[in-house]
């Protein structure tokens, strides 16, 4: 007897409708590959990507099932390692790669010649179920898979599967680690989800001051709450006096996670000699940088850019998260969740932007 389940199928950005709710067969463990594993998704969170890619920003083939940030319960599996078992929570790395290629071997398994990644995958690839906004989805051999502690509900662990992670990568990425014999200066351009981790993850690192930057004051409403020091683009401290905001030439790192690539030279002038700049978040094509090759030399400075992460990231954010859940109001960072069937409805409130992440619940009884 089959059994079926919901998925929501991305037309094109350009369609009428650009998606919709379609019932499908649930695969049986006999129909998986070997390697693969079979999940039930209890909560999806809306990346920013998904709503670029649904308003025509970014190219994904379709149809497809988008998505990629989840907390996932395990159905079956044809997996031999991870000591997997039926109804344990998961989390997974957003892409499937290989292990074999020089890319993989290198450590950038992100960068995988064979690379596939959630949400981007059309529905003729393997079993289809490549995307998070679906009741189940198949994991592929090649996808990293992490147990979800206990002690993390599934709303505060959904994201840490792309933001969180790739945040891990970003701050391990920094070649100089915090000085203990001085103040140690860090300034996140962004507060965003990917700023506010950042602040956590910076001051537990050892930084002493960690900024937190943004252009609109309500989103640096929670800096405080993770650890950091809320101030406007401009570097105007917000709600604190005004000398305590990062001056010209004292910071040991600046993160880019707000995609704007005019923030480039406000940064590089915040670095002390020798300082560090991480871009994480220009990821668009129209990121032209007005810099000299003397700036970056007379500084002494490292330019370096991260991209998505592996698989000891998302470990050893998952491990974060646990460790310091009662510390970080994590709960905050998701707002409502939606069905399925109300799909839309989430979509409409994401791009509000009221919200870090809307929430798919592929649980939920629309009718109750």
């Amino acid at each position: 007897m089959s059994v079926t389940g919901n998925r929501v199928v991305f037309l094109g950005a350009h369609k009428n409708p650009s998606f919709l709710v379609e019932s499908f067969q649930i695969p049986k463990e006999e129909d998986l590959r070997e390697g693969e594993i079979l999940l039930k998704v209890r909560l999806a969170t809306i990346c920013g990507s998904d709503l670029t890619t649904l308003e025509g920003r970014r190219t994904t083939p379709v149809p497809s099932i988008l998505g990629h940030e989840a907390v996932g319960e395990v159905v079956c599996s044809r997996r031999t390692t991870n000591n997997l078992s039926a109804g344990d929570r998961v989390s997974f790395t957003i892409s499937d790669s290989c292990s074999r290629c020089h890319r993989c071997r290198d450590g950038f398994p992100q960068k995988c010649e064979r690379l596939m990644k959630y949400g981007h995958v059309p529905l003729n690839n393997g079993a289809g179920l490549n995307g998070c906004y679906s009741t189940h989805m198949v994991l592929g051999q090649g996808t990293h898979v992490f147990k979800v502690p206990d002690n993390l509900s599934d709303v505060v662990c959904a994201p840490a599967n792309c933001a969180l992670a790739t945040m891990f990568h970003a701050v391990q990425s920094i070649p100089l680690k915090p000085a203990v014999y001085r103040d140690s200066v860090a300034v996140i351009q962004g507060a965003g989800l990917l700023g506010l981790y950042g602040c956590a993850l910076l001051h537990e690192t050892g930084y002493s001051r960690v900024y937190c930057q943004d252009v609109n004051m309500e989103r640096l409403r929670l800096v405080p709450k993770f650890s950091g020091i809320p101030s406007d683009i401009y570097g105007t401290f917000y709600e604190s006096p005004i000398d305590n905001h990062p001056k010209a030439g004292t910071a040991d790192v600046v993160l880019e996670v707000c995609g704007d690539s005019g923030s480039f030279s406000k940064g590089l002038s915040l670095l002390r000699p020798g300082g560090a700049y991480i871009l994480v978040g220009m990821v668009h094509p129209d990121t032209p940088l007005n810099v000299t090759g003397e700036k970056i030399i007379r500084g002494c400075f490292t330019v370096k850019g991260v991209h998505n992460y592996s698989p000891n990231h998302l470990e050893d954010a998952i491990n974060f998260l646990a460790r310091t859940v009662d510390k970080f109001p994590y709960h905050e960072l998701v707002g409502p969740q939606f069905s399925l069937q109300n799909f839309h409805q989430a979509i409409a409130v994401a791009r509000t932007r009221r919200f870090y992440r809307i929430a798919i619940n592929p649980t939920l009884d629309v009718h109750k």
